[in-house]
């Protein structure tokens, strides 16, 4: 296949095209183009951290370019990779979700083994950190909650969340801050109302 010009920057739609017609160096730069969001989605939905969110992308990029003939374009490229992330993700958990269930079901059967423990206990932590950051979310104002997760969430540029939010660049800049700080505040609270 011919070159792809660095002067040229194409949209994914040419991307994909190219890379249907068997072009592989266009999928590499999909993938490329969307590996940080795809990996932010991954550890948002549950995939943990490193290596479980690093398989879960690797395996959503082998299905995109198998499916790639599936893809119709109703949506953009990028929102149609993310839900074949997110489908890899719940996979991700059903199956740790059975693997603990066996993790501690050896644990109560055989209670000298600290590994299991140590291993059902570290998960059901990271579960509750997950949750705890959710619903400290839910509780911000509209407005902070729509800027966090277009910022953070959606890994969405500055100029891009302020042109999905309508709002001044300053607006954006500011309301981030605040709330952030917010968040964190929300997220101090409840460790002190836990300890």
């Amino acid at each position: 296949m011919s070159a792809i010009p660095p002067e040229a920057p194409l949209d994914d739609e040419e991307f994909v095209t190219r890379a249907r017609a068997g072009d592989l160096e266009a999928y590499e730069l999909l993938v490329a183009r969307h590996t940080a969001s795809a990996h932010r989605t991954a550890v948002l939905l549950g995939a943990g951290a490193d290596a479980d969110a690093e398989d879960v992308i690797q395996e959503a990029f082998v299905k995109g370019y198998r499916k790639l003939s599936r893809y119709r374009g109703e949506s953009s490229f990028r929102a149609w990779l993310l839900a074949i992330v997110a489908n890899e993700t719940r996979n991700l958990h059903r199956s740790r979700n059975r693997r603990d269930g066996l993790v501690l079901r050896v644990a109560v059967a055989n209670p000298a083994s600290e590994i299991a423990e140590d291993v059902a206990v570290g998960t059901v932590l990271a579960r509750e950190r997950r949750a705890r950051l959710v619903q400290a979310l839910r509780l911000l104002p509209v407005k902070d909650r729509e800027v966090i997760v277009c910022r953070f969430f959606l890994d969405l540029s500055e100029d891009e969340t302020v042109t999905m939010l309508g709002w001044p660049r300053g607006t954006v800049k500011s309301r981030t801050s605040r709330a952030l700080a917010k968040l964190r505040g929300l997220l101090d609270r409840e460790e002190v109302g836990r300890g």
